[in-house]
């Protein structure tokens, strides 16, 4: 009798072993299974290098001083100051000194913000109406000027938009408004098209062939620093 006790409790010990061993293996597998899912879950993210912001187009007059009634032009890519002026101002500020306020006419500009950020300090901005033509941006610097630029409608091709710089840029341009300079060009461009007949190029490309836009070279005195273009 007492060897049948001993064997069944020995038999029963030894099962018990067997059951905790099969517990910590499966509680290994179990937790190398989470260590791999985390490692799955967390991969770090794609690094993706900053996509640097297009520089401004801008044609100013080199002269020291105002002449005429604009400065230059400005031939931004969106009517979105919030993204377009900062840019600019980065241009401007070390050519005019720092920027402190802009003002413009709210005809074409869907929204206008009172400030914007730029290059660690802010730009107030503000709008007028009709002081200010609605094809003109004002410019100020505290203590040092004022300066009005062209704006040329961002939908401008780029051969109109070369000649309304040289004008509103060029030392003996026109004494016009930025709004005169504007209708002139639309008007010239009107009457081209209705007059001059269509080159074999030409009507390839209304015709849905290859085309190329490019900013005619200036030529004459150089009295204008273009930038972006």
């Amino acid at each position: 009798m007492e060897n049948t006790e001993g064997i069944s409790h020995t038999g029963f010990h030894a099962g018990s072993f067997s059951v905790r061993d099969e517990t910590r293996v499966a509680a290994k597998a179990a937790r190398r299974r989470v260590r791999i899912m985390s490692a799955t879950l967390h991969q770090p993210l794609p690094h993706h290098e900053p996509v640097a912001a297009p520089a401004a187009r801008l044609a100013l007059k080199t002269e020291g001083t105002s002449r005429g009634l604009l400065d230059g032009a400005w031939w931004p890519r969106s009517r979105d100051l919030l993204s377009e002026l900062p840019a600019l101002t980065d241009v401007l500020d070390p050519l005019w000194g720092r920027i402190t306020r802009i003002a413009v006419n709210p005809k074409y500009w869907p929204v206008i913000p009172h400030e914007i950020p730029v290059g660690g300090h802010v730009v107030k901005v503000g709008w007028f109406t009709p002081e200010i033509d609605p094809h003109k941006l004002l410019l100020l610097s505290y203590g040092t000027g004022r300066w009005d630029l062209l704006v040329i409608p961002p939908e401008t091709g780029a051969e109109s938009a070369a000649r309304l710089m040289a004008a509103a840029s060029d030392y003996d341009g026109p004494p016009l408004t930025a709004s005169a300079l504007i209708a002139a060009d639309e008007t010239r461009c009107a009457v081209s098209a209705a007059d001059r007949p269509l080159e074999p190029d030409e009507a390839g490309k209304y015709e849905g062939g290859p085309s190329s836009e490019a900013v005619p070279a200036q030529t004459g005195r150089v009295s204008r620093l273009i930038i972006g273009m």
